[in-house]
C-alpha cells in the first residue's frame, strides 16, 4: 500500500507505534504472509503418480492499524487564529489556503515552498512551510482541534510564531505568545528547542506601527527578537524569509 512520507504507524488496540516512514520510496513489511502449503505434487511416488492428500499452508499475520501523518516541512507557522498565518504564506510561497475574517479558516495543514534568493535563475534555497491551522490555550488536549494540529511542528527545523493586535480586550500579542509557548510546551517539551522567529503582524497598519515599539521592548525584556511584517505589502518578508532560510540551511548541514 502506497502512502505518503511522514506516515507513522501504530497498532490501533494497544496504540505501540510500529514504524514511520519519512523517506520517499522506503518501505516497511507491516505483516507477514502466510507460509504456503505443499500440494499433492509433491507427494508424488512412482508407484501413486497422482496422490490424494496435500500439506495446507499456514495463515499470515492480521493486524488493526492506525495511520498517522506528519506533514513534512522545514518551517511550522504558528499563531492565534486571525494572526495572518493564510495571508503571510500566500504572500512568500504559491500556497493558496483560504483565508478570510473568522477563527478557524484553515481547518488542516497547507504547504508552501519558499525560494530564498533568485529561483529564476535556479540558483535559490528553497524550504518548506506549513501553515498551521490557528492554535488556542488548551490546544495540548485537543482544544479547537490543536493536538490534531500539534503534531505536524514535531518535525519542523524552525518555527515562525506569529503574533497581532486585536479588539479583544483579553488578548494581546506577548500574552498570547506565551499562551501558545505553553501548549507547545506541554505538547513536546523538544519543540521549545526549536530556532524561533516572532514576528508582528498587520505592519501597514497605523495602530500597529505605533504599538510595535513598545512591544518589541516587551518581547527583548524575555530575550526575544520581534519583527515588523506586513504580508499586505509585503515589508519585512524578505528578512523573515532570508533568515528563516539560514536556520533551515544550519540544520540541515551536518556537524563536523
Amino acid at each position: 500500500m502506497r502512502v505518503p512520507a511522514g506516515t507513522l504507524v501504530f497498532e490501533r488496540k494497544s496504540g505501540e507505534r510500529l514504524f514511520e516512514l519519512t523517506a520517499n520510496g522506503e518501505r516497511k513489511i507491516v505483516a507477514q504472509g502466510g507460509q504456503g502449503g505443499r500440494g499433492n505434487m509433491h507427494f508424488a511416488t512412482p508407484s501413486e503418480r497422482a496422490p490424494r492428500h496435500a500439506e495446507p499452508g499456514t495463515p499470515g499475520e492480521k493486524l488493526d492499524l492506525r495511520l498517522e501523518l506528519k506533514v513534512m516541512a522545514d518551517v511550522g507557522l504558528l499563531g492565534f487564529p486571525n494572526v495572518g498565518k493564510s495571508t503571510f504564506i500566500r504572500a512568500v510561497s504559491r500556497a493558496r489556503p483560504k483565508v478570510a475574517d473568522y477563527p478557524f479558516t484553515t481547518l488542516e495543514p497547507h504547504l508552501g515552498v519558499v525560494t530564498v534568493g533568485d529561483g529564476r535563475a535556479g540558483l535559490g534555497q528553497h524550504f518548506v512551510i506549513a501553515d498551521i491551522p490557528g492554535l488556542v490555550p488548551g490546544a495540548s488536549r485537543g482544544v479547537g482541534l490543536g493536538a490534531r494540529f500539534l503534531r505536524h511542528v514535531e518535525r519542523t527545523r524552525a518555527l515562525l510564531h506569529l503574533v497581532s493586535l486585536t479588539v479583544d480586550p483579553a488578548r494581546e500579542p506577548l500574552a498570547d505568545y506565551d499562551a501558545i509557548r505553553q501548549e507547545l510546551d506541554l505538547f513536546n517539551t523538544k519543540l521549545s528547542e526549536h530556532p524561533e522567529i516572532v514576528a508582528l503582524t498587520k505592519g501597514d497598519l497605523p495602530e500597529v506601527r505605533e504599538a510595535y515599539p513598545e512591544l518589541k521592548t516587551r518581547f527583548a525584556e524575555r530575550g526575544v527578537t520581534l519583527y515588523l511584517i506586513s504580508s499586505a505589502t509585503h515589508a519585512g518578508l524578505d528578512l523573515i524569509v532570508r533568515s528563516l532560510g539560514y536556520i533551515v540551511a544550519d540544520a540541515a548541514t551536518p556537524a563536523a
